[in-house]
This record gives C-alpha cells, sequence and structure tokens, in this order.
C-alpha cells in the first residue's frame, strides 16, 4: 500500500514546494523507493493550457497529452517518472466532473456541496492510480488560508484520519525571514503558519524552513517548541546554487531521514547520491562555455521557457560546458537590421522556441535568416520551426510566404491542423472552436530519414516518440519548394502526412522540430537535441 506524504506551503508563495517535492522524491527513489508526484491546483482554471506564460509560467505537457503546471516538470526532471492526466488536477477540473455527475443524475437528488461531494472527488484523485508505488507525494499550491485551497486542506485532512495512522505525513514548507535591520532570522511568520494550517485541522509532521541565512539551533529548537514538532523535524532549507544541488543539500539536512522516521522506517537502505554528485560536479566545474540566444516572446519571465532553460543546461552538462542564455525579445528586430546583427553575433547558437501568435514573429524569423546566411549552429521548436520553413519558402522565392495564424495569406506555409492521428483514432477540430485542448497534444511518434543528421543526433535510430502542443502545421504541399531551396524534411509522422523535423545539410547544424525535445530532457539524460546543439555552439565558439 502506497504512503501519502502531503506537501502545503505557508506564509507567502514562491517557496518551492514544487522543488522541494521533486527533491524528496529523488532521495527516497536514491533508497530503491517507487515514488510517484502529484499536484493539487486551487485554481478554477481546468488545466493551465489556456492561461497567458506571464500568469503561470510555461505549460508542461505529459505523454498523455495533459497540459500541466510546470512543477511536473521539476517532477520529471528529479525523478525521471514520467507524469500523466492523473498526476495534476485544478478546482476547476474538480468543479466541472461534479457538475457533470449532477447534470446526469449521479447524485440521485441530493444537494451537491463542497462536504462531501467536493472533498470526495479530490480524495479520489489522491487515491487514483496508486500502482505498486511505495510513496505518493502530493503537493498543494497556493499557501494555507488562501479560500481557493480550503477545500483541498479539508481533504487532507480527512484522508490523514481514513488511511492508516502510518501510512500519511505533512511536511509544511514555510518561511523565515531575515531581518536585516534587527540582524537575526525572525520565527514568528513561520509559527503563525503552523497555527493556521493546525486550524484546519493538519497537525504538520515536519517543518521544511526556508531562510537566507544558517538557522541556529536555538532557533530550530524555538520554532519545533511553537509548532509542536521534534527538533530535527525542523529542517533548514537555505537557498543553493544550483536546483541540482538541492537534494544533495536537503539530504544532508536530514529530509529523506526524518521522512522515513516519520514513517516508521529505520531499515531503509543509504541512498546512492553518486548520480547526483556527478550532476552537480559537471554543473560547478565547466571546462568551457558557449553563449546561446532564445530569441522569443515571453523572454520577460524566465519560467515562460522553465523546461528549455533547463535542457539547454543539461546540453551543457553532456558536454562539460557551462550555457550563458541570452533571453532576447524577438520585436526588437521587428526594423532594424542593424540590431539584429549587434544581438546575435556575438552568439554561438540561436534558438527560436515555441509560442503562439503573430507579435515578435517577423523577428524571430529574421533570427532564423541571420543563422541561415551566417552559419550559426540553429534549433527551432515548434513555431521556431514554422519560422525557420517561412523564412525557407521566402529565401526560395515565396516572398509572400506566411502563417494562416498571422491572418489571411495566398501563401500559407503554416496552417490550421484540422485532422489528425492520435492512439484514440481521427482527432479533429474546427478552427473557430475553443481554445483548451484542443491541440495536437501528447506524445507523437515520427519517422526519420535514415540518412539523416537528425537520426545521427538520435543515435542511428529512424523512429522517435515526442511531445506535441500546437494548433498550426507546416503546410506538406510545400516541401518540393522548401527542399529545392536546401531545407529538408528529415522527419515525417508515421503516415506522412505531418512534417515533424526540417534540417539543412549544407549548414553546420540547422534543426527545426515541430515537437518540445525540452519536455524530456533530464539532467542525468540530456536530450539528444540539446546535447547536440550545445556541441555545435562549442565547435562555433572555437571558430570564432
Amino acid at each position: 500500500m502506497a504512503r501519502y506524504i502531503f506537501i502545503t506551503g505557508g506564509v507567502v508563495s514562491s517557496l518551492g514546494k514544487g522543488l522541494m517535492a521533486a527533491s524528496l522524491g529523488a532521495l527516497l527513489q536514491a533508497r530503491g523507493f517507487k515514488v510517484r508526484i502529484r499536484k493539487f491546483d486551487p485554481y478554477l482554471n481546468v488545466d493551465p493550457g489556456t492561461m497567458s506564460p506571464y500568469q503561470h509560467g510555461e505549460v508542461y505537457v505529459t505523454d498523455d497529452g495533459a497540459e500541466t503546471d510546470l512543477d511536473l516538470g521539476h517532477y520529471e526532471r528529479f525523478t525521471g517518472v514520467s507524469a500523466r492526466q492523473s498526476d495534476n488536477v485544478t478546482s476547476g477540473r474538480i468543479y466541472q466532473q461534479i457538475i457533470a455527475r449532477e447534470r446526469r443524475g449521479d447524485y440521485l437528488g441530493a444537494t451537491v456541496q463542497v462536504i462531501p461531494h467536493v472533498t470526495d472527488a479530490i480524495k479520489e484523485f489522491a487515491l487514483a492510480d496508486q500502482d505498486d508505488h511505495d510513496f505518493i507525494l502530493c503537493e498543494i499550491g497556493g499557501t494555507v488560508g488562501d479560500i481557493e485551497s480550503l477545500p483541498f486542506m479539508e481533504a487532507i485532512r480527512q484522508l490523514r484520519n481514513e488511511l492508516e495512522p502510518d501510512r500519511t505525513l505533512s511536511v509544511h514548507v514555510t518561511l523565515v525571514p531575515y531581518i536585516a535591520a534587527a540582524g537575526e532570522l525572525k520565527t514568528k511568520p513561520t509559527q503563525h503558519s503552523v497555527r493556521e494550517l493546525a486550524s484546519l485541522g493538519i497537525k504538520p509532521d515536519l517543518l521544511l524552513c526556508r531562510c537566507e541565512h544558517p538557522l541556529p539551533d536555538s532557533d530550530r529548537r524555538k520554532i519545533a517548541q511553537f509548532c509542536n514538532v521534534r527538533p530535527e523535524a525542523v529542517i533548514p532549507a537555505l537557498d543553493a546554487s544550483s536546483i541540482y544541488a538541492v537534494p544533495l543539500q536537503y539530504h544532508r539536512e536530514g529530509l529523506d531521514t526524518q521522512v522515513l522516521r516519520g514513517f516508521g522506517i529505520e531499515d531503509a537502505p543509504a541512498p546512492d547520491l553518486s548520480i547526483w554528485d556527478d550532476i552537480l560536479d559537471r554543473y560547478e566545474h565547466p571546462e568551457g562555455e558557449v553563449t546561446i540566444g532564445v530569441v522569443g516572446k515571453y523572454v520577460g519571465l524566465p519560467d515562460a521557457y522553465k523546461s528549455l532553460n533547463e535542457a539547454l543546461i543539461h546540453g551543457g552538462m553532456a558536454n562539460r560546458v557551462r550555457v550563458n542564455i541570452r533571453w532576447i525579445d524577438a520585436e526588437m528586430f521587428e526594423n532594424e537590421d542593424a540590431e539584429l546583427a549587434a544581438k546575435l553575433e556575438p552568439l554561438h547558437g540561436i534558438l527560436v522556441p515555441g509560442g503562439f501568435g503573430e507579435r515578435g514573429s517577423e523577428g524571430k524569423i529574421a533570427s532564423v535568416r541571420f543563422a541561415r546566411e551566417r552559419g550559426v549552429p540553429f534549433l527551432g521548436i515548434c513555431l521556431g520551426m514554422q519560422m525557420a520553413c517561412i523564412e525557407g519558402a521566402r529565401s526560395a522565392g515565396h516572398p509572400r510566404a506566411s502563417s494562416t495564424e498571422f491572418g489571411e495569406t495566398d501563401e500559407p506555409v503554416v496552417g490550421i491542423i484540422t485532422e489528425w492521428m492520435s492512439e484514440e483514432g481521427l482527432q479533429k477540430r474546427e478552427a473557430g472552436g475553443d481554445l483548451g485542448g484542443t491541440m495536437r497534444l501528447g506524445a507523437y511518434d515520427a519517422k526519420l530519414a535514415g540518412n539523416s543528421h537528425v537520426s545521427r543526433i538520435y543515435g542511428g535510430v529512424t523512429e522517435i516518440s515526442e511531445r506535441h502542443r500546437h494548433r498550426y502545421e507546416v503546410n506538406a504541399a510545400y516541401r518540393d519548394a522548401l527542399e529545392s531551396g536546401g531545407l529538408i524534411f528529415s522527419g515525417m509522422s508515421p503516415d506522412g502526412l505531418l512534417p515533424e523535423i526540417v534540417e539543412r545539410p549544407d549548414h553546420p547544424w540547422f534543426v527545426g522540430v515541430q515537437f518540445h525535445p525540452e519536455l524530456k530532457s533530464k539532467p542525468f539524460d540530456p536530450h539528444p537535441l540539446f546535447a547536440g546543439f550545445v556541441a555545435a555552439a562549442l565547435d562555433q565558439s572555437r571558430l570564432v
């Protein structure tokens, strides 16, 4: 039977609950346990798929096509366990299901209420798909005291009563701020946060205390005394040099030991952390560096490209180099070629990421042109591949080439997908339909040309599976025109209809992909496209 670890946060948001959950999962894995991590999001959106990246950061996509919170990316990158639809739920999805049941008459005329109907639905989610896991970690979004999170807190309280006493544990992440004027850390916010949690009927077993300065033993004892936990169950969590240092740091502070003790597990094997030692060594002791420019439209908020940022770091780890990322707003290249050259000439590689909408598109196309003409390594992802195809068509004699996403065009090199095949069969959508959940989402296979550059990057395989998130697709009717201009279709959907990968054989390294390879990259298993891209950038750095 799986044991449950419920992770809550207090005082302020952005304390790193997701990173803590991912790190704890990795530590338990290192001791030989099988783990799964879930995220409860209290907001009323059904999923984050229609939310602005500036509101919520990136949308993380799972193999089975779920649009989820970016914390699931941390979970996968740290544990290697593929997330799925059942690992992320929102208040919106819970209420949507309940209202659908009520309309069908499933409640047999009963008055539908938060308790028991909403809390029961939350518990169903928590208890579903246990498989043979030893631990299921459940992170609750937001902070204790939020109105939106109250049904989730009540569901946790009920689960802690309903499951066997040794099957649940509560970890509360809180803040111990440093007051510079007083020159000391303050424990009162943590005390109030724990009191708020206790008022909801949940007693935390462990406290993870985020702080900027070392937490003195006297403060640990004070927190323990006022919050009714053992002093050793107060775990300091100082800011780390890198997120990849966090698992090792938490282990040194005893987090995994105290979690196991809370479950009465005294005979667990010592963790094998050699993989994390190697990851941190590669990150902290690079043997060179490269500079990659990411030309996008959401560069004002790095969390909008969280997985991309980490995948580039993983590519650096694979080559033992530090990757310096320059976030460049595509709009600045809309009209000024001089500005374009000044910004892009110092770069060793150019990456155009995914996105939606016309804003910044001409700047992205100009960046592709610069990479093509100057021989700079280029990687285009999703919209980035589409921009590479539009640029390729324009350079091959189709000056009016564009995307129907940006308005009417008589040269639709990129157009909306209306039909595509999935494991469930033929999928259809209407151009004017709802936005949520109507894209080509999740893992799809692609066939690679056997003699292609990208096939060699993937180790010689001719079939791959990658995750997608897009409504528009390169128009295969322009294949001959593009290939005559040197842009080769080296990856296609199994039915041969949808272009998946393009490349330029006459270029040092030029690849565009319709999918999102960053979603499958991990520090202990860097994605081959990012490892290859950074390797090409390293070669470029030696030429400059």
